[in-house]
């Protein structure tokens, strides 16, 4: 009975088996073909240009934090060697006085260190020892000197050590808070870098073409800066910065940058301006406070133009409504209307 029970079971076994697989293949062709099932719904253009503007904007505020803690680095670096200086050119003058010190303790200890009434009484010319006396006198005195000049020499370079210690720990902290800001920024810029990669390339390019009008330096000419509107810089300063920005049209954005040959948003402000021969601070929370606070009507070409209640994005007004300014990594440097993000404030600096 057995032995013909074991076929009937692998033949009902096997068949069961094909219409299991068969089954199957139907659910997956089926979800293959119509796109249900259980997969990820693929966002939209519009749901992916949301998330990658989202994301630039919090990458550029952990951009401005970035090149906050990278100047206060600098100038503790800047600091802390020139305490180092300081120290070197008193741990010299501490050497001469010490030098000076041995000079004298050698010289009594050729004397003898006799008594000065034995001196006198046994001198062979007292008018001579007399004389003698009054300079060793007037010795001991330089000897309280030197001995006084190598005691602040002491404390002045324990104090520049202590200064110098406190600014290295400033320095640790500010280092920390780079590598933070940085880890922010590139997983923020990889994310969006991610969702883009989704997309096809018609779709990218309408999703980070945004709706400024995009100009190509080789468009302004190689003499001629480009004008965005009828009005003029009101100082030469301001017409400076506003034709260091034209000839700076497409540049690469990059995160940190100054330029010449790429920038972040306060990078390009900041260049802009050195280039006129005014200095501005590095990033867009102390640029707004650089110079006198302007209404969006009273704008001028060269006034600096901030965005977002967070002041994490700067551009050069222009004229005629427009502004240069370096967007995001997806964007080269380039014209775009004021009104195209939400704005904060506006400076004039000069």
């Amino acid at each position: 009975m057995a032995a013909h029970r074991k076929p009937r079971q692998r033949s009902l076994s096997g068949t069961a088996r094909t219409a299991a697989t068969l089954a199957l293949a139907g659910v997956a062709t089926a979800t293959g073909f119509d796109g249900t099932g259980h997969a990820e719904p693929q966002p939209t253009p519009g749901q992916v240009k949301a998330e990658v503007d989202r994301l630039y904007r919090e990458a550029e505020t952990a951009t401005e934090k970035y090149d906050g803690a990278k100047e206060k680095a600098e100038a503790a670096q800047k600091r802390i060697a020139g305490f180092q200086d300081q120290a070197a050119r008193r741990q010299q003058r501490l050497s001469s006085a010490r030098d000076a010190l041995g000079s004298i303790a050698a010289a009594q200890y050729r004397d003898g260190g006799v008594d000065p009434a034995w001196q006198l009484a046994l001198s062979s010319a007292p008018d001579r020892y007399l004389d003698g006396a009054a300079f060793a006198e007037r010795a001991g005195h330089r000897q309280a000197a030197v001995v006084s000049r190598v005691r602040d020499q002491l404390r002045e370079i324990e104090r520049l050590r202590g200064a110098a210690r406190i600014e290295l720990s400033s320095l640790r902290a500010r280092q920390a808070e780079l590598d933070r800001q940085k880890r922010t920024v590139t997983g923020k810029l990889d994310e969006a870098r991610r969702l883009l990669a989704r997309l096809t390339p018609r779709q990218r390019a309408e999703v980070t073409g945004g709706t400024g009008r995009r100009v190509s330096r080789s468009a302004a000419g190689p003499r001629e800066p480009m004008r965005a509107g009828p009005s003029p810089a009101t100082t030469a300063r301001a017409a400076a910065a506003v034709a260091y920005a034209y000839g700076k049209l497409g540049s690469p954005y990059v995160w940190g940058a100054t330029g010449p040959n790429a920038f972040d948003c306060s990078g390009l402000v900041q260049a802009a301006y050195r280039s006129a021969g005014v200095s501005l601070p590095r990033t867009t929370y102390a640029q707004i406070d650089a110079g006198r606070r302007v209404s969006r009507s009273e704008l001028q070409p060269g006034d600096l133009v901030f965005f977002y209640s967070g002041i994490s994005h700067v551009g050069i007004y222009v004229g005629d409504g427009q502004m240069i300014h370096a967007p995001n990594p997806s964007a080269p440097v380039r014209l775009a209307p004021v009104d195209q993000m939400p704005f904060a404030g506006a400076t004039r600096v000069a």
